[in-house]
């Protein structure tokens, strides 16, 4: 009886925890204020960059109010993430979620397009569009929706194939079994280029190679260092296909009940920490190129024009994004290039 009794007991206070992760949490300041505390949840674990960045904007928050604000982060999945974090943004949970464009782009499809295949040379041009009208008019969309976005410029790196072979042009991809994560926009990009999109757990890719269930896969270079993959494979073609991108986004609700002191601390701690993030991406994706190459890993050159061709097809296998939204992303850029 005693075990079923603390067995009751365990399972009440789990349940509990789980139901507070989206409440909101005020308690009382030494100046008899409301103290706000937000939960932010994020897949990045504690050791990789943006989650490090995430902890800085967290201090920085607490520091400039004194206190009176705090950013509790969940690193690596502790808390929901990906959709289900999102809808606790959407249903005005007191909440943070940082994850990838796709998952605001259950709600606003267009911001799936923003982030589609082969659209930009380097960060400074997906950082310019993202302050674009076009993109500015997305982010209003997501208000009305419920969602306030602080910021789509957490960037974690081009993503790039790791493979055996030499890849220069689609045509050497033919047959390749491709790992790719589960996400239609993967698949239709890799499936473009000329693979074969194969979804794996990321855990399951370095086994899947060893034993042929995949051929290689697609990653940043901070991906492809950390996780040692190159132990099993050493050509990296550098089509940079895809721009890791992570979006910071709260409630509506929850940000309009803050003050104005409050939303103006959090957005440009949260902007200054994107900045950071970047900064320092940038200089760890050179030193892991130096590394990667000690260790044995060969770079390659792609065709990127024969690459772009392919890709383009892949705007049009969206039907909730807007027809003609590739032409839209294309105008912008080249505003942008042209400054």
């Amino acid at each position: 009886m005693r075990k079923i009794f603390k067995m009751l007991t365990l399972l009440i206070a789990a349940t509990m925890l789980f139901v507070s992760c989206g409440k909101k949490e005020e308690a009382a300041t030494d100046g008899g204020e409301k103290k706000v505390v937000i939960k932010l949840s994020t897949k990045f674990v504690q050791d990789e960059q943006t989650a490090k960045s995430l902890v800085r904007v967290s201090d920085k928050i607490k520091e400039r109010s004194n206190g009176n604000i705090e950013i509790q982060v969940y690193a690596g999945g502790q808390l929901p993430i990906g959709k289900d974090s999102m809808e606790q943004v959407a249903n005005n949970a007191n909440w943070i979620s940082v994850d990838g464009l796709n998952f605001i782009g259950d709600y606003v499809p267009d911001f799936n397009a923003i982030n589609g295949p082969m659209l930009y040379k380097n960060f400074d041009e997906y950082l310019a569009m993202t302050q674009s009208g076009l993109v500015k008019n997305l982010k209003s969309e997501a208000e009305e929706k419920g969602i306030k976005v602080l910021s789509l410029d957490y960037l974690f790196g081009f993503r790039s194939m790791l493979t055996d072979k030499v890849v220069k042009t689609p045509a050497d991809l033919e047959g390749l079994k491709i790992r790719v994560p589960n996400s239609q926009l993967y698949m239709y990009t890799l499936e473009a280029m000329g693979a074969n999109p194969t979804p794996l757990p990321f855990t399951e890719v370095y086994s899947g190679i060893q034993q042929g269930v995949v051929d290689g896969l697609e990653g940043s270079l901070m991906t492809i260092y950390g996780t040692k993959i190159y132990e099993v494979r050493k050509n990296v073609s550098l089509t940079n296909h895809l721009l890791g991108v992570s979006a910071v986004c709260i409630s509506k609700t929850v940000w309009e009940g803050l003050t104005e002191d409050q939303r103006t601390i959090i957005q440009e701690e949260f902007d200054a920490g994107a900045k950071y993030n970047n900064d320092v991406t940038v200089e760890l994706q050179k030193e892991y190129k130096v590394k990667l190459e000690e260790l044995g890993v060969k770079f390659n050159e792609v065709d990127l024009p024969s690459f772009n061709v392919e890709t383009a097809k892949v705007f049009s296998k969206f039907p909730k994004w807007t027809p003609g939204i590739y032409g839209e992303i294309e105008k912008e850029l080249k505003v942008i290039r042209s400054k």
